[in-house]
């Protein structure tokens, strides 16, 4: 279902004729898999789950997972990389975190890490409820 709605918005965006891949897998090991093919890319985004079960009991938890992930897909970096991109509706993860795991694992390469709070307007009181953090390093 995630698949025929990012083909709906890529439709909608005008970009059906762009270079896009649509995957269905288990993501650290096809990451693993682009390492070992030698393929790097200019580009990451991620939106990775809060927490998950792999099929064969693997677990997944956000506060555990996504730093050595992070570390993981700078392997398939390109020499020159664009942007790196991780979006998470995970409310315990402060956009200072992801900016403290962007700078870090991205320093070989110069940029600047942007980090935000997700959140959500309230109508009936003016607030904002928090529902997560983006962050985005850039090439500079």
């Amino acid at each position: 279902g995630m698949v025929d709605w990012c083909k709906e918005n890529v439709k909608a965006s005008g970009y059906e004729d762009g270079p896009i891949r649509y995957l269905v897998d288990d993501v650290v090991k096809f990451v693993q898999r682009e390492i070992r093919r030698g393929n790097k890319y200019d580009a990451i985004i991620m939106d990775p789950p809060s927490y998950g079960r792999g099929p064969k009991g693997e677990i997944w938890k956000i506060e555990d997972s996504i730093y050595p992930f992070i570390e993981l897909c700078t392997q398939i970096l390109s020499d020159d990389p664009l942007f790196f991109l991780i979006n998470s509706y995970t409310t315990g993860l402060a956009p200072a975190v992801l900016t403290y795991m962007l700078s870090t694992e991205l320093a070989k390469w110069n940029g600047h890490v942007d980090s935000q709070e997700i959140g959500l307007p309230v109508s009936s009181n003016g607030l904002v409820l928090p529902c997560g953090a983006s962050g985005r390093w850039t090439a500079k």
